[in-house]
């Protein structure tokens, strides 16, 4: 596997402030110059498309050189770190790097609030009982822990209130297009109208089908080559418009662990690990916190990096914007990266039930298309 580090001056957030750019707001980094490249152009329609987990190595693997997609690559370019979800999406809607924004993975810990947090569902961290089983998660608290703590300005609202015009089409924003006909169907509603505009559209596909079955699956071939048809006919159905196709992170085949099994681990530790299966977060016991290194290295080898808080802090892992006010609390005493196919998980269940995964530091999970069709 080769071992990257995202490229900060090249990654989801320089796209995002490009847009910001073209559309006369005011930008909080600096701009994606493959990008910049294609809206020098004055068109009516400008969308970004992301399609969840749709990494170049995806394309390569699953879709044909001169098909739809990969025939309209402009170009490679980076997630963020850790490339997940949470992290990538909320860099792409914010223009933010996630050391500003502060949603770093699926499960963060709250100083405020002293507990880990599903972030994007706000409930408190999963867990399980005895007997492997799942025990409900309760509200994490009777507000949005994410929006209340973290919050920041979508570059929808940026555009508009500089005044352009800007909408979203995502199962997550007004109007709430819960799957990928209403959302295509919003986009061509959108471009129909006579104003110049920007859209954001995004859908959570190939990734969910990917966590299930794997990113090598038949199943996966079967709807990668599925979505390109779709998105072929869609396009041409648009005028006078640029149609950005990407992708928020990859994914690759994992080698799941549950912490559960790992009592030597545990017993240092003084709650569970937070942030993503393959970048652990750990908040460690102080008469462990010298020794926590060599008894995590002892069960798991090389499969990780293990680093410091300060290590990860000077190393601008996170992002090479002006760090979050909580972001050291938010990290832990150790953060460990995953380097190999090697994640691990809270709960037996999900180990389980999670055959792929991202959110590592590998070429196959920070690496990303720019696919342009102009129409």
């Amino acid at each position: 596997m080769e071992y990257v580090r995202p490229d900060y001056d090249n990654c989801l957030v320089n796209l995002s402030n490009s847009i910001l750019k073209a559309f006369g707001a005011e930008t909080s980094a600096p701009t994606l110059k493959m990008a910049d490249k294609l809206l020098e152009k004055d068109y009516k329609n400008v969308v970004v498309l992301l399609m969840d987990a749709m990494g170049i190595s995806s394309l390569e693997k699953h879709l044909k050189p001169d098909g739809f997609l990969r025939s309209h690559l402009t170009g490679s370019y980076s997630s963020v770190f850790p490339p997940t979800t949470v992290a990538a999406t909320t860099s792409v809607l914010s223009g933010l790097y996630p050391n500003e924004h502060g949603w770093l993975g699926w499960d963060m810990y709250f100083p405020e609030l002293d507990k880990n947090v599903t972030v994007f569902l706000n409930k408190e961290q999963l867990r399980e009982d005895e007997n492997g089983e799942f025990i409900e998660s309760a509200p994490a608290a009777d507000f949005h822990a994410g929006f209340k703590y973290c919050p920041y300005k979508n570059i929808i609202e940026r555009i508009n209130e500089a005044g352009g015009n800007a909408y979203a089409s995502m199962p997550y924003l007004e109007p709430y297009p819960q799957d990928l006909e209403a959302i295509l169907t919003r986009i061509e509603d959108l471009c129909r109208q006579p104003e110049k505009k920007f859209i954001y559209a995004y859908w959570n596909q190939p990734d969910g089908t990917m966590h299930e079955k794997g990113p090598d699956s038949d199943e996966v071939h079967e709807l990668m080559i599925e979505l390109e048809n779709r998105l072929e006919k869609f396009a041409s159905g648009l005028d006078d418009t640029l149609l950005l196709i990407t992708a928020d992170h990859g994914h690759i085949e994992c080698e799941n662990y549950c912490i559960m099994d790992y009592p030597e681990i545990l017993k240092c530790l003084v709650r569970m690990p937070a942030v993503e299966p393959r970048s652990l977060s750990f908040w460690v016991k102080d008469e462990y916190k010298k020794d926590f290194p060599d008894i995590f290295k002892k069960e798991f080898g090389d499969k990780f990096w293990i680093l410091t808080r300060d290590e990860v802090i000077e190393s601008k892992l996170f992002g090479i914007g002006k760090d979050h006010k909580q972001l050291n609390d938010m990290l832990g005493d150790y953060l460990a990266v995953s380097v190999s196919p090697a994640a691990i998980f809270v709960t037996h269940k999900e180990a389980e039930m999670m055959p792929g995964g991202h959110a590592g530091l590998t070429k196959e999970e920070l690496e990303i298309p720019l696919i342009a069709v102009v129409k």
